[in-house]
């Protein structure tokens, strides 16, 4: 079992220019709200709570989550679920709507996904390891509170082993 060190480690390498890391602070909480809201449908019944599928997937990801580390797994759990309860809520108009916020989020996050691992100049992490979707949201969680002054030790060995953040220089990258 991958310590959250690990995988943010092996998510990090994937993502050292600025700009994708920006567009991941964008891009990632698009992709699980448009998650959410395309699985808010449909609701069902479970010991007397009123469930969907997006609900049933939230909770077995705050477990992993949790799991890898408390304090960021609580933290990317509270971030997620946000998402997910923000998603239930545009999932509550007709179906059209809920279809298009859904879908539409999810294709803009990914179009800013992209236009981040561009300027990277490396493909999405996920594409090596699927695990890599759920590293996303902790990745982006994890920054913000790295930003804040939190767990400045986590930050010094991810930097250790993947490298500073820079800013890429497109004029004379390889392509």
């Amino acid at each position: 079992m991958r310590t959250a060190l690990d995988l943010l480690t092996q998510y990090a390498a994937y993502h050292r220019d600025r700009r994708n890391i920006a567009t991941h602070f964008v891009g990632v909480p698009l992709i699980v709200f448009a998650v959410g809201t395309l699985l808010a449908r449909p609701g069902f019944e479970l010991a007397g709570l009123t469930l969907s599928p997006a609900w049933v997937l939230f909770g077995l990801a705050a477990l992993w989550y949790l799991s890898r580390h408390l304090v960021l797994g609580l933290a990317t759990s509270a971030a997620v679920g946000a998402l997910i309860w923000l998603g239930h809520w545009a999932a509550d108009g007709s179906t059209g709507a809920w279809l298009a916020i859904g879908i539409g989020a999810f294709v803009v996050g990914w179009i800013i996904q992209f236009i981040g691992h561009y300027y990277e100049g490396r493909k999405p992490a996920f594409v090596d390891d699927l695990i890599g979707l759920l590293v996303g949201p902790m990745f982006v969680v994890a920054e913000a509170m790295f930003a804040a002054g939190w767990n400045r030790e986590m930050l010094a060995r991810i930097e250790q082993q993947a490298g500073p953040t820079i800013v890429r220089d497109l004029a004379n990258a390889r392509p």
